[in-house]
Formats: structure tokens, C-alpha cells, sequence
């Protein structure tokens, strides 16, 4: 298999993010790049899967696995950020103020990176498909079972966000519905979650234990660097003091029984 799928699998996606950082130039929207990420990862599972030669029902588990993942969270992030443009998300348009007049060479090196961040990203899968055993390994199943619950807490925590925020009333509201309730971010740790049902399904593959760099890469991201630091100093300015009583009181990323709120005159 070598490095062939890698080369490929980035083409095509350094190609699809070219096309995308031109739509966002028509639209003024850079939102579209996060559809792209999560579209780029099925896309890249795919490649590897048809550049695998392996027991067959590994390759349609591994590939079938990888694309429900990548091609749901695509779904909803077009249907729930891009779909009937309802304004460029916060993270972008601070971006575009920091860049000025350089925004648009440095939106398209930002795009290509979420690109090779994809091929980074899409290690694991290319692990789990060099696995030789023409049978599914006891490590292999569990990996499956944790994606299940990983998969579907990501998209009940999705469905409860979106529908908290399809009613008006709820405008300037922080949601704490159903996992919101238990932990700030409940999309994100199942997302980081999902990511070790991988290193599960890897592991017994020949150099199956650098499946733990997808995990530790996504886990510094969404705690250092686009998710919870961005998704947070947003929420404070459009929510304030509401958002400030969440954090007080919720889990900021394991879903974890609530704190107590202080209460009113002690320190």
C-alpha cells in the first residue's frame, strides 16, 4: 500500500478545498471549509479502502464505518451553518478582521491545512486496513461497539443544539438540554471519543498503536486550538452572563453532574 493512498487521497482533497476556499469567496462565508474537513475524511477512507488489498469484509466495515462518520457530520454542518446563509460564523469573521486585506491568500493556506490535517487525521484508517487477520480480532469489535455510542452521543448532542436553537425564544440562550445540561460541550467529547474507537480498531495491525496520534492530535485542537477556546470566547460575548453561569456550573467537556451555583452574598 506505501505512501500511494496518502499522495492520492490528499490530491483530492487539496483539490475539493481549492474549490471551496472559490465558493467562499462568492458566498463570504469560510464555514463551508468545516463541511469540507468532515467530507474530506470519508473521502480519504475511501481511497485508502480501494487501495487495500485485504479480507473483504474489513475493507467494507472500515470504509463504511469511516464514511457514516465523516458524511452525517457533513450533513449537518451544511445543513446547520451553511444552508440558507445564515451568516458567517464568529470564528471566521474574526479571522477576516485579524487578516484585513491578506484574508484571502491566508484563507486559502488555511483551507489546504485543514486538508492535510484530513491526511493526518486519516492514519487509522489506513492502519486498520492493513490488518492481515481474515477475521474480526476481539479489539476490533469493541472499537466498533465505542464508535456506536461515540457516533450516536455525537449526533443526539447535534440534534438537541439544533433544535434548542430553532426556536426564536431561545435567541441570546445558552442551551442546556438533554446532554448540554450535563457538559458544555457534549458534540466535542464525543467527537474526541470517536476518534479512540479507532485506535481500538487499528491496534492489532502491524504499527497499530500510532492510531493514538488521531485521538491526541484532535484532543489539542479541540481544547487549544478551534474548538473550545473559539466556541467559548464567542458564546461570552453574544451570551454573557448567562454563559458565565454555565461555565460555573457545567462540565467544560466530560459530561459530569453540575455544580452547585454559589450562592448569592458569599465569596
Amino acid at each position: 500500500m506505501g505512501l500511494t493512498p496518502f499522495l492520492a487521497g490528499w490530491l483530492l482533497v487539496s483539490a475539493m478545498m481549492t474549490a471551496l476556499w472559490f465558493v467562499q469567496r462568492a458566498r463570504r462565508d469560510a464555514g463551508v471549509v468545516d463541511v469540507g474537513w468532515a467530507a474530506g475524511l470519508g473521502i480519504l477512507a475511501l481511497v485508502h479502502a480501494a487501495f487495500a488489498d485485504i479480507w473483504e469484509p474489513r475493507r467494507w466495515v472500515v470504509a463504511g464505518l469511516a464514511c457514516a462518520w465523516s458524511f452525517r457530520l457533513a450533513g449537518y454542518l451544511y445543513v446547520n451553518r451553511i444552508a440558507g446563509h445564515r451568516g458567517e460564523d464568529g470564528r471566521y469573521q474574526a479571522l477576516r478582521a485579524q487578516w484585513g486585506r491578506r484574508q484571502q491568500p491566508y484563507l486559502f493556506a488555511f483551507f489546504q491545512a485543514q486538508g492535510v490535517i484530513d491526511v493526518l487525521l486519516s492514519l487509522p484508517f489506513w492502519l486498520a486496513l492493513r490488518n492481515p487477520e481474515p477475521r474480526f480480532g476481539v479489539l476490533e469489535i469493541a472499537g466498533i461497539a465505542l464508535w456506536a455510542v461515540s457516533v450516536g452521543g455525537e449526533s443526539l448532542a447535534d440534534r438537541q443544539l439544533a433544535r434548542f436553537r430553532a426556536d426564536p425564544a431561545n435567541r441570546g440562550r445558552t442551551c442546556r438540554d438533554g446532554l448540554w445540561r450535563w457538559s458544555r460541550h457534549p458534540n466535542y467529547f464525543f467527537e474526541w471519543l470517536h476518534w479512540w474507537s479507532w485506535v481500538l480498531v487499528a491496534w492489532a495491525a502491524p504499527l497499530g498503536w500510532t492510531a493514538l496520534s488521531a485521538p491526541l492530535l484532535m484532543g489539542w485542537f479541540l481544547w487549544k486550538v478551534t474548538g473550545i477556546p473559539a466556541t467559548e470566547a464567542r458564546a461570552l460575548v453574544t451570551r454573557g452572563d448567562d454563559y458565565r453561569d454555565y461555565q460555573r456550573t457545567t462540565s467544560p467537556f466530560v459530561p459530569w453532574f453540575r455544580k452547585r451555583p454559589p450562592r448569592a452574598g458569599r465569596d
